[in-house]
């Protein structure tokens, strides 16, 4: 559940008065440096959208004493943003506040996990109704809130994924779906992508392709990664690759086409290069293929070739990387991959914990946009809206492998609270269309980040479906050679300055992750762009002198 934030330095000593101003604490001199942020952050502060919510008054544990607490007794790993740690409040919708009164945009939802608003009202309503019903019981007994989230959330998947295992994390997700996948096939290995996330629980690990989460110790085992198709930072790809309203600007490696696209048109059983007339003239159905999605492929069945036994496990795959910074790959890639994978005997796997629940616009689910159907699907974040939830949907036929192997059973998986408050959330998200709005609101916030990426030449990509946007800083455009980490915290730390919460990703922390509430509106979209621009501005501004 934690990003790449080790790379991440923490200075505690900066005192903020105002999300858009900063201020030295008493005891420290004022540097000429800092001088020149605060000038630069006031001529370029834009303006915040109002906000109707009145937060309480904070009268809880002063800054000193929590941060006392948190080095003497909180775990030792350094995962705090910013310079000086946010202390948060309140959350209404989109809006966070912290200890101060300080009111900020929420842009990256608690990693992904705040998916139809803060503290949603009618979510509210819902737990404080349940929680003055039931807390806890377990699978030993019936509940309603259970037997009807199960039919409500199967009801959203296809046939055959009509079974459901109710944890707590995605972490956790993940585990049993290993479990499964291993139970079912009677294989072990499983492969991953390099750069995935599935989770930090000593099973996972081994899923889990990022350095920063890897241990010297024994974990994981079983587990193979391979290439991850990456049309921006791999070796292949280009403009037409990935599903998106942005692609990349790199030139596509696929053969000539048409003007301005590569790749070649399969045409019933003929294949030629098209003519660039075959939109107007040709009658027949043409399909365009992906040359960096055929190398990548080639990638894949090296894998399968020399890195795991014959016959496999299976194969997990987030349909967006979200951890690694919203990576995506190139069209049709899984679909191959999937058929690659159930010729080994192997299950497929989709890792929904931050693509599902209608986050990525035109799907519900982030499998859908690749035409696949998975045999495991796992879900977790926006599932409960911040509340600890998770879920493994998978076919009858896997389940009873399961079975036979193992009495499973969860002392808090699908407790009335969290049942309770799972439907509360798939209700909002229908009754106020936010797969709707993620769609609309998601295109249009991509589309102004990708006119920042033409206008600065650290902004190397901007990438993503809906409300799921990564914007990757690099050196210069041409080596796509990742912005030196300090750079990047500090344009991070600007965004804050001015009232704008962003996630980081990616292997070196070099990318923005962009995640919102479902709820948020075009008005705020446009601030957030404003903001990321005056922070680049500013940091132009630091370059050069």
């Amino acid at each position: 559940m934690t990003l790449v934030w080790r790379q991440v330095p923490r200075a505690l000593h900066l005192e903020t008065s105002s999300p858009r101003i900063l201020k030295m604490c008493p005891s420290l001199s004022l540097g000429a440096s800092w001088a020149s942020v605060t000038k630069l952050g006031l001529h370029t502060k834009p303006r915040m959208p109002p906000c109707d919510f009145l937060p309480e008054r904070y009268q809880s544990l002063a800054y000193d004493r929590a941060l006392e607490i948190h080095r003497q007794h909180l775990s030792p790993m350094v995962t705090a943003y910013f310079q000086k740690p946010l202390m948060l409040h309140q959350g209404h919708m989109e809006w966070l506040f912290d200890s101060e009164g300080n009111r900020y945009l929420d842009f990256f939802s608690g990693i992904v996990t705040v998916s139809v608003g803060h503290c949603h009202p009618k979510v509210n309503t819902v737990a404080k109704k349940q929680l003055g019903r039931l807390w806890h019981t377990s699978s030993v007994f019936f509940h309603p809130a259970v037997h009807k989230y199960a039919e409500e959330l199967l009801a959203l998947l296809p046939e055959p994924l009509k079974v459901i295992f109710l944890v707590n994390s995605g972490s956790e997700a993940n585990d049993l779906a290993m479990l499964m996948a291993r139970a079912h096939s009677k294989n072990t290995d499983i492969i991953s992508f390099r750069g995935a996330y599935h989770g930090c629980s000593p099973y996972t690990l081994g899923l889990t392709n990022i350095g920063t989460f890897k241990m010297e110790l024994p974990s994981g085992m079983g587990c193979q990664s391979t290439m991850c198709p990456d049309v921006f930072r791999g070796p292949w790809g280009g403009s037409h690759c990935r599903d998106s309203p942005v692609q990349t600007i790199r030139k596509c490696s696929c053969a000539p086409g048409p003007v301005g696209q590569g790749g070649r048109l399969h045409c019933h059983s003929h294949i030629f290069k098209c003519c660039g007339l075959c939109a107007s003239l040709c009658v027949c159905v043409c399909v365009y293929c992906c040359q960096a999605k055929d190398q990548y492929i080639e990638q894949f069945k090296d894998t399968l070739n020399t890195s795991v036994a014959k016959s496999i496990a299976g194969f997990f795959a987030e349909p967006i990387q979200g951890v690694n910074g919203v990576v995506q790959y190139p069209k049709g890639f899984l679909k191959e991959a999937f058929e690659l994978v159930r010729e080994r005997g192997g299950v497929c796997v989709a890792d929904e914990v931050q693509t599902g629940f209608g986050r990525l616009g035109s799907h519900f689910w982030g499998f859908q946009t690749h035409e696949v159907l998975p045999d495991i699907v796992t879900m977790a974040k926006g599932i409960g809206n911040g509340f600890p939830m998770a879920a493994v949907v998978t076919t009858q036929e896997i389940a009873r492998s399961l079975a036979r192997c193992m009495l499973h059973f969860n002392t808090f998986g699908g407790n009335p609270m969290a049942c309770a408050i799972g439907s509360a959330v798939l209700e909002v998200i229908k009754e106020e269309k936010a797969q709707d709005n993620s769609q609309e609101v998601g295109t249009y916030m991509l589309l102004k980040f990708a006119k920042l990426r033409d206008e600065f030449d650290t902004v190397g990509d901007v990438r993503g479906k809906g409300l799921m946007i990564g914007i990757e800083m690099v050196q210069d455009k041409v080596n796509r050679q990742p912005l030196p980490c300090d750079e990047v915290n500090q344009i991070h730390e600007d965004c804050k300055d001015m009232g704008l919460l962003l996630g980081r990703g990616g292997t070196f922390s070099q990318t923005f992750r962009i995640a919102p509430p479902m709820c948020v509106t075009k008005p705020e979209a446009d601030f957030a762009v404003e903001v990321f621009r005056s922070a680049l501005i500013q940091h132009m501004e630091k370059r050069a002198k």
